[in-house]
């Protein structure tokens, strides 16, 4: 149980906070207030590490500036994969375009997540949360536990929500690829970069996968953050005019 003590005491944590925020919407929101905390809890989250974004973002096209370098470097080390890698890693330096800090932001969501699940899965922290409802539909339901009217309706409209966001991303993952001539930091060129650049668009349909095994109020809380991730998207990584009248 000690293992668990710090999940546990997260857990509580947010759960004092959904709480409070429901009670501060419940007169707007009847019924649907617990659900309407979850999404405010879930912007709260964004913005919390919104700074990470914008640097994600800054990275990404000081990256993509770099483009004909990093092609020039795939002609040249076309036959020596490590002297390729090593030469690559060595102009992101230099130019302070870290290929990995893009997943900060994806990866410091992943323990807030976490708590949204053990909240709404285990009711150890607020076990009166259980029992609360979206559309009818408990919030600690899985799509498993009753296929009902309500139930087939409320996750029918989530999940396909979110196969909407998952193409999205995955065609954007895909032009951001050719643009930048690296998939998540590697040549989109030489061994294992095909079947990378072929698995790496795929990963944002993960995100249906896993709301198929969770609570309703992680399905909700994967919505709104993925949601907000393709709103990211557009206003932050619409194309400089720089880009446009280089064109």
């Amino acid at each position: 149980m000690l293992a668990f003590a710090p999940l546990h005491a997260a857990a509580s944590a947010a759960a004092t906070v959904v709480t409070w925020l429901a009670g501060t919407l419940e007169p707007l929101t009847g019924g649907a207030a617990t659900a309407a905390a979850i999404v405010l809890f879930t912007i709260g989250v964004r913005l919390l590490i919104s700074p990470l974004t914008l640097a994600q973002v800054r990275g990404e096209r000081r990256r993509a500036a770099l483009a004909p370098e990093v092609r020039d470097l795939q002609r040249r080390y076309a036959d020596d994969p490590a002297r390729l890698q090593s030469e690559l890693f060595a102009l992101y330096r230099r130019a302070g375009a870290s290929p990995v800090a893009g997943c900060l932001p994806a990866l410091l969501q992943a323990p807030f997540f976490l708590v949204m699940y053990r909240l709404f899965a285990t009711g150890d922290a607020s076990p009166g949360l259980l029992d609360e409802r979206l559309a009818g539909v408990p919030l600690g339901w899985h799509l498993g536990d009753g296929l009902t009217g309500p139930v087939v309706a409320v996750f029918g409209v989530l999940l396909v929500a979110l196969l909407v966001l998952a193409w999205y991303s995955s065609r954007r993952a895909r032009r951001a690829a050719a643009a930048t001539g690296t998939v998540a930091g590697t040549p989109t060129e030489g061994p294992g970069a095909a079947t990378l650049g072929r698995l790496l668009p795929l990963l944002p349909y993960t995100t249906v996968l896993v709301a198929l095994v969770v609570p309703l109020a992680a399905v909700l809380y994967l919505v709104v953050t993925t949601g907000w991730t393709a709103l990211e998207q557009v206003v932050l990584r619409r194309p400089q005019r720089a880009d446009i009248d280089g064109r």
